[in-house]
């Protein structure tokens, strides 16, 4: 685990909350009756409901010492208390680059993050690039693809 904060936004924390919650008072009491269940069928060495069960049970536990750690490590933003006039955490950002091409992005946390709907990490390339920036500002973006150049066109948050 990095020494950098982990911000995140409320939505954000509540779901990272419901996923602990679900897993540690729902499946894993569970899985625990069924290996229960199981280890009472006799021998356990050939016994697939026990084998299985033990290594889904690893999985939950290790699972669940990540999403402790990582809500013990959040920093609660809310977005829309954020000053309106620049990139900061929790920005829903227009972006237009060198073709004019628009792309809308917001600036969540790690673990909130889905490129696919937009919703990029706080710390990835293009949000590293415009932190900070006004409405007009141009920013130079390294990304895998090549240097390009993005034109803050909106800011808001939500």
């Amino acid at each position: 685990m990095s020494d950098r904060p982990n911000y995140i936004t409320p939505a954000g924390y509540r779901a990272l909350r419901a996923e602990y919650d679900r897993l540690f008072a729902i499946e894993r009491p569970q899985l625990v009756e069924t290996i229960s269940w199981a280890a009472g069928n006799g021998d356990r060495s050939e016994n697939g409901d026990y084998i299985y069960g033990r290594k889904k049970l690893r999985e939950i536990d290790r699972r669940l010492g990540w999403l402790s750690k990582r809500m013990k490590a959040a920093r609660v933003i809310e977005p829309s208390q954020q000053d309106g006039s620049r990139v900061l955490f929790g920005a829903t950002v227009t972006l237009a680059d060198e073709d004019d091409n628009e792309r809308i992005v917001t600036l969540v946390g790690e673990d909130e993050a889905d490129a696919g709907s937009g919703r990029i990490s706080w710390h990835s390339p293009i949000a590293r690039a415009v932190r900070g920036a006004m409405i007009g500002d141009v920013r130079r973006v390294n990304l895998p693809a090549g240097e390009r150049e993005y034109e803050v066109i909106s800011i808001r948050y939500e």
